[in-house]
């Protein structure tokens, strides 16, 4: 193996726009086109900086509440505060060693992880 290629979480049908306004919008990954025959299945692909996160469409979908993508950012405090101003919850976390980090869920129930490591951007 040379690299993690992509994380796949799940979302119940229909779900897309609230994915897209969460990912993209929020979060600022690139959505990115999915192949014609896998485009038939639903979901939405999208691109960070050398990583992918997909979210597929899941019949019978539960939400990831332990298994979660893990997202570094240069600062953290300002992506919280970016998603506490969109009214999306979070939860602070001081237990790893090195990185300031929250959990917060996707629109779906998912969870999600924003870390940024100590000392970077003052923080």
């Amino acid at each position: 193996m040379t690299t993690l290629h992509h994380v796949q979480v799940s979302c119940p049908a229909d779900g897309e726009t609230a994915v897209r306004a969460f990912y993209g919008d929020l979060l600022g990954l690139v959505e990115v086109a999915k192949p014609a025959e896998l485009a038939k299945r639903g979901g939405v692909w999208f691109r960070g900086d050398g990583y992918e996160l997909h979210v597929g469409v899941e019949d019978g979908f539960t939400p990831a509440r332990k298994a979660h993508p893990a997202f570094l950012v240069a600062d953290v405090d300002a992506k919280a505060a970016l998603l506490t101003r969109a009214g999306v919850a979070l939860s602070w976390d001081s237990d790893f060693p090195a990185y300031r980090r929250f959990h917060t869920h996707d629109p779906h129930g998912n969870r999600v992880e924003i870390l940024g490591e100590l000392g970077a951007s003052g923080q």
